[in-house]
């Protein structure tokens, strides 16, 4: 039976039904962008510019968890054109920047859906992200997440922020809906 990667860092345990349980009743699903969504890294030219490195199985994921009918959502401190091109080219429906209570923002968010927060998966990587992370149904994060993030979640990942860790969670979601468990 499949057990969360947070088990082996000190946080909850989950077994492969409960986890799947909870990711059964996933209606929305809302993601961090640096260090979730990206290695995290802040990359500048001399011109300035910034850039960001986003993997496409993540994009290829969103993609997949919109058909299955679920609510995607960005939601990031950070304020930025590339997260609002990258979150265009994927379609995704709500796109939060500059936010600095997370929480405030995911509830109001879930209940203008007319969800609970039971009925959310969130993934984070650090402190910004916490108490989103504990109001959450499903809580994830990447492999490099915060040691503080990795003992709240309900799911470690087993690749890093930018890397896939975002597919992960998508896969485990949608594996959960099709009666799909590992074990």
């Amino acid at each position: 039976m499949a057990t969360s990667r947070a088990a082996a860092h000190g946080g909850k345990k989950a077994a492969g039904k409960r986890l799947a349980g909870k990711l059964k009743g996933i209606r929305l699903f809302a993601t961090d962008v640096d260090g979730v969504l990206t290695d995290g890294g802040m990359y500048y030219a001399e011109s300035g510019d910034e850039w960001k490195k986003f993997n496409t199985r993540d994009g290829m994921g969103i993609k997949l968890l919109q058909r299955a009918g679920l609510v995607t959502a960005i939601v990031t401190q950070e304020r930025t054109k590339l997260v609002a091109r990258r979150a265009e080219k994927l379609a995704i429906p709500e796109v939060h920047q500059g936010v600095m209570d997370k929480l405030v923002l995911v509830r109001e968010m879930a209940a203008r859906h007319g969800l609970t927060m039971e009925q959310v998966a969130y993934i984070g990587d650090d402190i910004n992200d916490l108490a989103t992370l504990k109001a959450a149904g499903f809580s994830a994060t990447p492999l490099d997440g915060v040691r503080p993030v990795i003992a709240a979640v309900d799911y470690v990942c087993r690749k890093k922020g930018g890397e896939g860790a975002v597919r992960e969670v998508i896969d485990l979601i949608l594996d959960a809906r099709s009666g799909f468990v590992e074990g």
